[in-house]
């Protein structure tokens, strides 16, 4: 079983004066399967949490930690890799490119680890079909309501199979229902690929769908509830 650690995380960012301290001492674990949400106030860290769990950013200290690889070893090149091969992003924009097709959005991060094959198109359309988009892969992104789009953006997350996938804001430019929409399909395809899930998010009726829920204030994190 695939776990990823987090442990003692510390993220500070200079300024004229004293350093800003935005994380301090934050710790977590999750399994293969799981599925957590981390709420809090604006600017209390969440995004900077996700993002030094993504490897986007590193810690001023701490560690990050996927089935015992501490992502700290390893150079730019490597942490690249990682994020292509183990880690999907689902963002609140969501960063399809205008000038592509559906199918070829979803296909992108394929691209980056060498391996649109057959194998990896068929797949996509897969998905594409499990987020209720099949007869949308030839559109482009303009063409499609922002539902759709984050559906696309969903799609694209889980093309390489990653063993984890992070959602900052995911339903947050959303109307009521299509959000609550993109928030369901999110936590079914997270069980039906058995990742690990982490969602950053304001938004309570998506967190109460996680089966814990995490605060972050004040660059620490407090636990909400267990197996909700």
């Amino acid at each position: 079983m695939t776990r990823l650690l987090v442990e003692d995380i510390t993220k500070e960012f200079p300024t004229r004066g004293e350093p800003l301290v935005v994380l301090r001492g934050v710790s977590l674990e999750l399994a293969s399967g799981g599925n957590m949400a981390i709420v809090g106030p604006s600017g209390s860290g969440k995004s900077t949490l996700l993002n030094i769990m993504g490897a986007l950013e590193r810690p001023t200290s701490g560690r990050v930690a996927l089935d015992g690889q501490d992502l700290g070893e390893l150079d730019e090149p490597q942490l690249a890799a990682f994020r292509s091969r183990q880690v999907g992003f689902v963002f609140q924009d969501h960063h399809l490119l205008p000038q592509c097709s559906v199918l070829e959005n979803v296909l992108v991060p394929t691209v980056a680890v060498g391996r649109t094959s057959a194998e990896s198109i068929d797949w996509a359309k897969l998905l594409l079909e499990r987020v209720g988009l099949a007869g949308r892969s030839a559109h482009r992104p303009g063409e499609l309501s922002g539902g759709e789009r984050q559906r696309v953006a969903l799609a694209r997350a889980l093309v390489n199979r990653p063993a984890v996938l992070l959602a900052d804001e995911p339903t947050g430019n959303l109307d009521r229902t299509t959000a609550e929409r993109i928030a369901r399909l999110l936590l079914e395809l997270q069980q039906q690929e058995q990742m690990m899930l982490v969602v950053v998010t304001h938004n309570a009726r998506l967190a109460g769908l996680m089966s814990r829920q995490f605060e972050l204030d004040e660059g620490r994190l407090r636990q909400m509830n267990d197996g909700g």
